[in-house]
Parts: C-alpha cells; sequence; structure tokens
C-alpha cells in the first residue's frame, strides 16, 4: 500500500550516484519519485528498491536529456503518468576535459544540452506550476568548478557557472513566492565521474565527497531555503577565497593545477 507522501519529486540522472542517492533520501521523506535518465534498467531497479523501502509511488521516464526536445519529453510522460511535480532535482549532467581543440565538438554540444538546455527546460516546464500552487521547489546540481575559470575544463567549469547564476537569479525573483530554488555546488564526490572521464586526476588532489553526506548537505541547504551550498568546509573556502582574485590571474594559477588532467588524457568525456 503507498503511503501519503509530500508530492512528487522527478530527479533527472537518477541510475546513478548523486541522482540515486537524492531519489532514496526523498523517498525516505515521504515523496513520490519520477526518475529520469537513460539506463532503464537502472531506473527500474532503483524504482523497486523505492517502492519496496519506503511504500512510496516511484515511475519510470527513460529519457536522453541530450535531445532537443528532452524537457518535453519528459513532461509529456510526466503529465500521461498523472504526476504533479512539486520538487525538481536538476541533476543530470557530465563533463568534458582535456584540450579543448581536441575534444569532440558533438560531446561538448551534448554537454551543454544536457547540463544547461534540458536544466532550462525543465525548469520551465514544471516552476509555472509550482507557482500557481504556491508551493515547490527546484535543486540544480552544479559544482564548485563553476565558482573559478577551469582550463582544460572550459565547457564544462562555463556550464557550471551559469547552473549557479541561473539558479540564484531565480533565487532571487521567486522570493514569497512559497517556491524554493537551490544550487549545490558539489568539489568531487565519489561516483562514476573520475572513472568516465579517464583519470582520478580530475578530483585536482581532492577527497571525493560521499553521495550521502552532499545529498544530506543539499537536503538541509533547501529546507533552510539558502539559494546555494557548498558542501564541505574546505570547498567553501576554495570557492569563496579564488574569485576575489583578479580573474586572469585565476585563469593562469587554475592552469598550473588543472593541466596535469590535460597531459594524462587523450581528449575524453565523463557522462
Amino acid at each position: 500500500m503507498l503511503m501519503n507522501t509530500k508530492g512528487t519529486a522527478l530527479v533527472t540522472g537518477a541510475s546513478s550516484g548523486l541522482g540515486a542517492e537524492f531519489a532514496r533520501a526523498l523517498a525516505a521523506r515521504g515523496h513520490d519519485l519520477a526518475l529520469v535518465a537513460r539506463s532503464a534498467p537502472a531506473l527500474q531497479a532503483l524504482a523497486a528498491d523505492l517502492r519496496r523501502d519506503h511504500g512510496v509511488r516511484a515511475e519510470v521516464i527513460v529519457q536522453d536529456l541530450s535531445a532537443p526536445d528532452a524537457a518535453t519529453r519528459v513532461a509529456e510522460q510526466s503529465a500521461d503518468l498523472g504526476l504533479t511535480v512539486d520538487l525538481l532535482v536538476n541533476n543530470a549532467g557530465f563533463g568534458t576535459a582535456g584540450h579543448f581543440d581536441r575534444i569532440a565538438a558533438e560531446r561538448e554540444h551534448d554537454e551543454l544540452m544536457v547540463n544547461v538546455v534540458s536544466l532550462v527546460g525543465l525548469t520551465h516546464a514544471f516552476l509555472p506550476g509550482m507557482l500557481s500552487r504556491r508551493t515547490g521547489g527546484v535543486i540544480n546540481v552544479g559544482s564548485t568548478a563553476g565558482f573559478n575559470v577551469a582550463p582544460y575544463f572550459a565547457t564544462y567549469a562555463a556550464s557550471k557557472t551559469f547552473v549557479l547564476n541561473f539558479s540564484l537569479a531565480l533565487w532571487s525573483e521567486l522570493r514569497g513566492s512559497g517556491v524554493k530554488v537551490l544550487a549545490v555546488t558539489p568539489g568531487p564526490v565519489e561516483t562514476a565521474f573520475f572513472d568516465r572521464i579517464g583519470t582520478r586526476k580530475a578530483a585536482i588532489g581532492a577527497t571525493p565527497a560521499t553521495p550521502v553526506s552532499v545529498v544530506a548537505d543539499a537536503l538541509r541547504a533547501y529546507d533552510r531555503d539558502r539559494g546555494y551550498v557548498v558542501p564541505g568546509r574546505g570547498n567553501f573556502a576554495m570557492a569563496h577565497l579564488m574569485p576575489r582574485r583578479p580573474r586572469k590571474l585565476v585563469a593562469l594559477l587554475g592552469r598550473r593545477v588543472t593541466r596535469q588532467v590535460a597531459d594524462e588524457l587523450t581528449p575524453s568525456a565523463a557522462r
């Protein structure tokens, strides 16, 4: 029997990593779930676990978010399932690393479609309903990379800068509306990201956090309507100290740190 819930949360990139952990944590809070990713078997397995462990409704929406009409398709499938999305977690994303001129343009295009275009499209799709109900929220997963210039992660870092600024702008616009917006900007997290990107050096010497700790920090910040959160004290310090320096100097200093990644990689992408 399904329990009475706190509404439906739609989580993108829910097949693994932070997305799967967001789904588990929200189900434990009593939310029904709509799970979005490309991998049907992984989503079906997670949905079955959530139904069994938490007694919530868990639906699967299989969608590649790099497709031009991805947000429209997700919104239509949600409507077909009779779901009213009360919390949107835009977690899906991937990174490219290496010398920009050697990374396939098609991969960079897909990266921006997933990290930026689908995030904005899904927010456009579900935010009006939340505003009309005067309740709900959007959680956008960014990165500490979004605070800084990141040579050899040029497109990835720029996409995460967009996520941070977009989220904070909406947070400001929607004050008093009953709808919350949060940007979550973690440093390295222990997910498949580094295996897929091709080198653990992409963590730039930092010890990756666990998905459990990042999601716990994110949901605490969301409850408090903080606008953005940088999980981890070390990450918080780095995120806020570096941008205070001249931007060209930051770019030059960043090159010294991130060059080790480019030197190790045959141009590759993580997803």
